[in-house]
């Protein structure tokens, strides 16, 4: 009489389990893209641009070749969801916000960044199975942020 709980609940556990590995996957993925984005040096974070060290390093962490061909460690991840963002700490509060993208045009006074941000802002969905009960996808988003030590 016990048995089907007892079994909902292993593969309920189960599945939490493989949920939370997902999430640490996704979030090793972009500390990887991160840490080799803030090292670098002259890598270009206006918002309209395309760095090719940033599409590099997405697609290393991606598949562990640079040039993206290998195979995806996490199924359906693509670099189209991945986004990297930077981050400048306020002088008077103190507190990280977004940096100012004047310098961007190539003239002086670009705001270095304090941190590179890495997101999946659309989330990676997930679908929780369990026998019998029928559970909506819902979407991970995980967040790292690196402190910047490269040149911009």
């Amino acid at each position: 009489m016990w048995m089907p709980v007892v079994l909902l609940l292993i593969s309920g556990v189960i599945q939490f389990g493989k949920i939370t590995y997902l999430y640490y996957t996704l979030r090793k993925i972009e500390y990887a893209v991160a840490r080799s984005v803030a090292i670098g040096s002259g890598v270009n974070f206006c918002p309209d641009a395309s760095d090719a060290q940033i599409q590099g390093a997405i697609d290393f962490a991606l598949t562990g070749t640079s040039d993206g061909s290998g195979t995806p460690l996490v199924w359906n991840l693509t670099p189209g969801m991945i986004s990297v963002t930077t981050e400048c700490l306020d002088p008077v509060t103190g507190l990280p916000g977004p940096c100012s993208s004047s310098g961007c045009d190539g003239a002086a006074g670009a705001q270095r960044p304090d941190y590179v941000v890495v997101t999946i802002p659309d989330g990676y969905p997930v679908q929780p199975r369990l026998p019998f009960i029928l559970l909506d996808p819902f979407q991970l988003r995980p967040t790292v942020a690196v402190p910047f030590g490269g040149v911009s």
